[in-house]
């Protein structure tokens, strides 16, 4: 009795472990490969729930359902226009055919190398294609503050600075899309998204462009410092011929006053001299002493002859 109960026991160990070892549980994010000696044996199990495979014959192997990502690595690249950029780009994807996948590229890590092939070489096409400005920009809207920058300089062509684009950076990563998608069909994979993550100059590039922007910068400043002088002098300008015309007309109104003075001094020296002999002389007198106060000092020698005014008044003053 002993040993029919160890049989049993025994049995039912063996069964449940083959049990065990066949049924497997499928989750929601998953899907199953059941392979027989490394061959797929039957069509893929894309529903959850709990699932049985002859053990120790056949494998299940798992995949993921959900979206997955793919980030490329940054390469150089040279556009239309020979400009050499730097590419960072990032997709996603999903195993739309597990089956095919599993033939083609076996798991996961196998799917990211060739995505790198055809992505990174769909990616150089697409921009050896396209000028600078088609990778950088998605519209032909201009930003505000550079038009009025760009406006303000009148030797600057507003095309120059914004050049129109044709097909614009969603397009072309959309193109990128369309032609990498039949390929990567063939591996069971679907491209869900590409993207440009980030577009650079190389450094010697980089230097370039940078030296440009502050020439001319200091090209905009420079314009701007010479328009400033230009108002400056014309504003002193201004103000000169302002301060000539105030000084003039300052000048003119003088004189004429002191023109008026000295007529109406003149007609009150006339009336005081016609007025009798007396007050003639003695006009004379003054008149004559101013001038010799004005003429020579105590130093000066003076050679006057007889009939002289000056000499007159010097005789009467001498008592001669």
């Amino acid at each position: 009795m002993n040993k029919r109960n160890i049989i049993f026991g025994i049995i039912a160990v063996f069964i449940f472990i083959i049990l065990i070892s066949s049924a497997f549980v499928v989750n929601e994010t998953e899907q199953v490969i059941i392979t027989r000696l490394g061959k797929p044996v039957r069509e893929p199990i894309v529903t959850p729930g709990i699932h049985f495979k002859l053990p120790l014959v056949e494998e299940a192997t798992f995949f993921d359902k959900r979206f997955l990502e793919w980030d490329g690595d940054a390469n150089q690249v040279p556009t239309r226009d020979k400009r050499f950029i730097w590419v960072d780009t990032y997709a996603r994807w999903r195993i739309s055919e597990p089956l095919l996948f599993f033939q083609r590229v076996r798991d996961e890590r196998g799917a990211q190398a060739r995505l790198d092939d055809i992505l990174d070489g769909e990616t150089r096409n697409a921009v050896a294609k396209h000028e600078l400005v088609e990778l950088v920009r998605s519209t032909n809207r201009k930003p505000l503050v550079l038009v009025d920058t760009a406006l303000a300089d009148e030797d600057q062509d507003l095309e120059s600075v914004f050049p129109t684009v044709k097909y614009g950076r969603e397009k072309i990563t959309r193109e990128i899309l369309e032609a990498a998608s039949p390929r990567t069909k063939d591996l069971g994979i679907e491209l869900l998204d590409f993207r440009f993550k980030r577009i650079n100059y190389v450094e010697e590039v980089q230097r370039k462009i940078y030296e440009r922007m502050i020439s001319e910068r200091k090209r905009i400043a420079e314009k701007y410092r010479s328009e400033g002088q230009g108002e400056a002098s014309q504003i002193l300008g201004s103000k000169e011929r302002e301060l000539k015309k105030i000084q003039s007309e300052a000048y003119r109104t003088a004189e004429e006053i002191k023109g008026k003075a000295d007529a109406q001094a003149t007609s009150i020296y006339a009336q005081a001299y016609n007025r009798n002999s007396d007050t003639r002389d003695f006009y004379r007198f003054l008149k004559t002493l101013e001038t010799y106060k004005t003429t020579f000092s105590d130093k000066d020698w003076l050679i006057l002859s007889t009939d002289s005014e000056f000499y007159r008044f010097l005789k009467r003053s001498s008592g001669k």
